[in-house]
């Protein structure tokens, strides 16, 4: 089974624009759990955007299913995770001020500060996912640092695969390949959505956990929260 993990930041989006406290940004992840997610992530972004820290701190403790936090792992970041202790860190490269994740690590630039964050995080018991693209030797890369688990960035998959899904998916077949024969659990996430995430389930083995939060909430607009979560699922069922 490959697990959903619904990123909710898009309704902190939409909370924080007019301030107060609708949408319930805990309610709304109490109630994905409810309708069928098997995770909440959240992004954590130094501007407080969207999520916010004290949002982590009310999630934490009340959700069900897996928690995921994904960001740039810088002290504030570290901070708040070694606090918390959610089932799985991922780290993502991103600047301070992007607009959304839009690639991967270059693991091996980076190779002695992801080896260290990799290293604290592990010491406190939190499976560790590094953010890559759909290359091979970026998955090495991973593996070589100490991670648990690689998700990789399935933008480029998303932006290719209405005029050739074929195309589209092949490097991240060999991409899931190489990270079975690491030793690594593997996630995908961004830009996945209804049209394109059964044919990414069916055609990239070993997929332990797909994270998707922009689609899946502009879905449940129409569709509604409980329907959208089905429909996803249903995407992801064998």
């Amino acid at each position: 089974m490959v697990n959903l993990s619904v990123n909710v930041n898009k309704v902190a989006t939409l909370r924080n624009a007019r301030g107060g406290n609708l949408p319930n940004v805990l309610q709304v992840a109490l109630d994905c759990e409810k309708f069928g997610a098997n995770g909440i992530t959240v992004h954590p972004r130094p501007d407080e955007r969207h999520i916010t820290r004290d949002d982590v701190y009310q999630l934490s403790p009340a959700l069900h299913t897996e928690f995921n936090i994904e960001g740039f792992p810088d002290e504030r970041y570290m901070d708040i995770v070694l606090e918390v202790k959610p089932h799985q860190a991922t780290l993502v490269p991103d600047a301070p001020g992007v607009l959304t994740s839009s690639q991967g690590w270059a693991v091996a630039e980076h190779r002695e500060f992801l080896t260290e964050v990799v290293v604290r995080l592990k010491a406190a018991g939190i499976r560790v996912s590094i953010f890559v693209d759909a290359l091979e030797e970026r998955v090495r890369e991973a593996a070589s640092v100490g991670a648990d688990r690689v998700e990789l960035y399935t933008g480029p998959y998303a932006e290719l695969f209405p005029n050739n899904p074929e195309k589209a998916v092949e490097p991240y077949l060999k991409a899931a390949l190489e990270a079975h024969r690491q030793g690594l659990g593997l996630n995908a996430g961004h830009d996945l959505n209804l049209h394109n995430l059964k044919y990414f389930k069916d055609n990239v083995p070993y997929l332990d956990e797909v994270s998707i939060g922009h689609a899946l909430i502009s879905d449940a607009l129409y569709l509604g929260l409980e329907k959208t979560i089905a429909a996803y699922q249903g995407c992801l069922s064998d």
